[in-house]
């Protein structure tokens, strides 16, 4: 579909299943689809990580 006037076309948002970083002053997140580990480290600051469903864009 073609649209003009530099609009883009819309983005689905859907619930999707993250590991979040428990560290309070780290704001690491990955989705649990792209994670190697059961239960991963956070490659920023090396703290454990929590499950939680965030409202993100659909990756196609």
């Amino acid at each position: 579909m073609a649209y003009f006037n530099n609009q883009k076309e819309p983005v689905n948002n859907v619930e999707t299943n993250v590991w979040a970083c428990i560290n309070d002053d780290c704001q690491g997140w990955m989705r649990e689809d792209y994670s190697f580990d059961k239960e991963p480290i956070c490659p920023i600051c090396q703290s454990q990580m929590e499950k939680e469903v965030r409202v993100l864009p659909e990756m196609k």
